[in-house]
């Protein structure tokens, strides 16, 4: 498209290509643009590590993360000088399969569940697998003494059988491990499945050349007689059909589990209607989500999601926001109220004006930052991926080892004996436990706290969370509600419910932000308000209005003296009032003194026991705002914290915190304003609270989408169990290797025993993690 030929326009039209193409006309840089991708056919961390390594490679790829867990990688690239096509080209010539994942707002429904159909083909191959692997369990009984009576069919131990049995085991079910070995090797890498095909080929290949050259054999383990040979040899088609159908049985398990800890993201999908019910032209229409549009008028029936985020403007129901709070107690909506994407109406018809819709959303936020958390990598796995990357070829180094050993010290020229030993070498020792312990973890733990409505932007945050031992409150709605709130009335003459009654009659029309309280409380009480006649606003100083014949003046006690009215008597009330910082309103009526009345922005009623709590938790918590020090000492009095820092400019929280920093402390920062945004980006912790600003939110490195401070005693919980179980899995990994492997090498484990410990150790991980679900 060419640009328009007016200078004007094409002024404009300039503008809008820099800000499309994301170019920054000060820095210079050039636009970074996001893309996630679903890779299937990865085994095991090697896997992951090969595509980060080769993709890294890529000009013009700036980042990208591998996580075996989600089997997806998150890319930052360059459009300018690299592809999409061509990164899905040297991923493929891996020999893995891509597939780039739709946008939130795309026409088709919900993803593919790719796990379940994961779920059944592993199934299906590992049962294929074990019902010909019995024979096999049959003709073993043979040789062990409890079992040795067991009647045997000659059919059973025949070799030719056996062979018949063991191949399409070895080449058909086994073809996976084949493609994915021979990719990695051609890459110049080893993982799993190199492993596995090594182990399994060796068995299978030497016992079928002893099936020819039976002289070379030794009888035990699994003697027969050859049929037409009139000789015995000792065949090991039995653990290369065994340890096909382990590492079959340890997928499908592996699988089953996976789809578990997805839960929590699935279940995030599945809150996403489908179609929507939508009013245009006076008449009700069904129309695909994706054709929702900001300004729309949505029908919402019981049972239903809400779809967008938007307010009511007809109808009451009880709205089950357990999604975004954590809360199981639906929520009463009535005209004027918001509602939120992906929560479900209980019982009334609702009719909502759409305002966020498609990407824009409370839910497909949620879903975008729980799917970047959980597919970034924490610091922590820099351990495992370093381990990994040269993991298998040293496997394979020590199974060589033992077998030369084993072979020429140990039992000189038993070949058989000596490849059982390095093929148990091969199979004990596997890096999946290790490429599963943290990304597991922390896509359940994030899972988890989104349940509760704390969205981890990256998986690391997660990690940094615990060390925090200085927390940063901001006051206005953080500590407080966020608005003024009428907390007292004094009135000289008369009582105080008419003074308030009369107050709220002039303020009815004002502007004014302490009006707004006035009147509401007046309402509340139910109160009648007269109307209010000759209204006039004094900016900077107060109203005057008629109220029922009578001349009604409101504001400052400077602007009332100045109004003729007589010097107020001191009253302790009010100075109590302007001892904790409130915003007082003083009224006249008739050119007399008729009262005041008090407002303060108070706070949340979980905010002083959060706050008892997480000093409980030996976290230093500190106010810092830029009100007046008056008010900030009051709030912080109510709240019970001790340290606070008043008549902060944005500047000057942003220097708290790096001076905090220099002290040695790692500062966490809560906050929802513009002027928070600087401390939130500086703070090793930047936490920004739901109804924040979005520019609060973009600094931030955790949101709580519940607007109170509960929400971080969980946040530090969830974290901390999570960091737990990283650990735990990290360490069982690395114990298992450690003590498995000399085990194997002395000839203590058989082939099919190595196999079996090494695909419940990948269990393991995954079950440890999912004890997550319940943080």
């Amino acid at each position: 498209m060419n640009a328009p030929a007016s200078p004007y326009i094409s002024f404009v039209w300039c503008g809008l290509q820099f800000y499309i193409n994301g170019v920054s006309l000060l820095s210079g840089q050039p636009a970074v643009q996001q893309l996630v991708l679903d890779i299937s056919g990865m085994t095991c961390a090697t896997c992951a590590a090969r595509i980060e390594k080769v993709v890294g490679r890529i000009d013009g790829v700036e980042r990208v993360n591998v996580n075996l867990a989600l089997h997806r990688a998150s890319l930052a690239i360059i459009p300018d000088k690299t592809s999409m096509e061509h990164i899905e080209s040297k991923i493929e010539q891996l020999g893995f399969k891509v597939r780039k994942r739709s946008s939130f707002t795309s026409k088709q429904e919900l993803p593919v569940d790719a796990d379940a159909f994961e779920i059944r083909r592993t199934g299906m191959r590992f049962m294929i697998s074990f019902i010909m692997m019995l024979p096999f369990i049959w003709a073993m009984a043979k040789h062990h003494g409890f079992s040795s009576s067991l009647w045997v069919p000659d059919l059973i131990i025949n070799p030719w059988f056996q062979l018949a049995l063991a191949t399409p085991v070895q080449f058909i079910i086994g073809l996976p491990f084949y493609i994915k070995a021979f990719h990695a090797l051609k890459n110049g890498s080893a993982n799993m499945d190199v492993l596995v095909v090594m182990g399994t080929s060796a068995a299978y290949v030497y016992s079928h050349y002893l099936m020819f050259h039976p002289s070379l054999g030794h009888v035990g383990h699994a003697a027969h007689e050859a049929s037409g040979m009139g000789q015995h040899a000792a065949l090991y088609f039995d653990a290369s059909v065994m340890i096909m159908t382990i590492v079959w049985f340890g997928k499908w398990l592996e699988a089953v589990a996976r789809k578990r800890t997805l839960g929590s993201l699935q279940q995030m999908y599945a809150l996403r209607p489908v179609t929507a019910h939508v009013v245009r032209g006076g008449q009700e229409f069904r129309v695909p989500f994706a054709e929702i549009f900001s300004g729309d008028l949505l029908i919402v029936r019981p049972g239903e999601s809400i779809p967008v985020d938007g307010y009511v403007v007809e109808g009451h129901s009880a709205v089950n926001e357990a999604m975004v709070s954590g809360e199981s107690i639906p929520v009463d909506k009535q005209p004027g109220d918001r509602v939120i994407s992906g929560t479900i109406n209980t019982n009334g018809v609702l009719k909502v004006n759409a305002v966020e819709v498609g990407g824009s959303t409370t839910l497909a936020k949620m879903i975008g930052l729980m799917e970047e958390a959980q597919t970034s990598k924490a610091p922590i796995q820099r351990l495992a991926d370093t381990i990994s990357a040269v993991f298998v070829p040293i496997i394979i180094a020590l199974a060589s080892v033992a077998y030369a050993i084993w072979y020429l010290f140990l039992e000189p020229g038993e070949a058989g004996g000596a490849l059982e030993k390095g093929i148990a070498v091969l199979l004990i020792a596997c890096p999946c436990a290790l490429g599963l312990a943290t990304p597991t973890s922390i896509l359940v733990g994030s899972g988890r706290a989104a349940h509760f409505g704390i969205l981890f932007k990256e998986g690391k945050y997660l990690e940094m969370v615990p060390r925090a031992d200085v927390l940063l409150l901001d006051k206005t709605g953080t500590i407080t509600i966020g608005v003024p709130q009428l907390v007292g009335v004094m009135a000289l003459n008369g009582s105080e419910s008419s003074l308030l009654r009369t107050l709220a009659a002039a303020e009815q029309h004002s502007e004014h932000p302490l009006a707004r309280p006035i009147v509401e409380a007046a309402k509340l009480k139910g109160l009648a308000l007269p109307d209010c006649g000759s209204f006039a606003a004094i900016p900077g100083h107060g109203i005057r209005a008629n109220v029922e014949g009578q001349v009604v003046l409101a504001g400052t006690r400077r602007w009332l003296l100045e109004q003729g009215v007589p010097q107020l008597p001191a009253f302790s009330r009010i100075e109590r009032w302007e001892q904790q910082g409130c915003n007082i309103v003083f009224v006249a009526i008739d050119g007399v003194w008729a009262g005041a009345v008090a407002l303060s922005d108070t706070i949340k009623p979980t905010s002083r026991k959060a706050v008892q709590q997480l000093t409980a938790l030996g976290i230093t918590v500190m106010m810092v705002t830029g009100d007046h020090r008056s008010t900030a000492e009051a709030i912080a009095r109510q709240a019970g914290i001790r340290h606070v820092y008043a008549e902060r400019l944005p500047e000057g929280k942003a220097a708290l915190v790096k001076a905090l920093q220099d002290q040695g402390s790692r500062v966490a920062m809560v906050g929802d304003g513009i002027n928070d945004a600087p401390a939130l980006s500086a703070a090793d912790i930047g936490i920004a609270v739901a109804r924040g600003t979005d520019i609060a939110k973009a600094a931030a490195d955790v949101i709580l989408l519940k607007n109170d401070l509960n929400g971080l005693i969980r946040m530090i919980h969830i974290s901390q169990s999570t960091m737990r179980v990283i650990r735990q899995n990290l360490g069982f990994s690395l114990l298992y290797n450690a003590m498995a492997i000399p085990f194997a090498v002395s000839g203590y484990l058989a082939p099919w025993m190595a196999c079996t410990a090494m695909a419940f150790s990948s269990v393991t991980v995954l079950c440890n993690a999912l004890r997550l679900r319940r943080a």
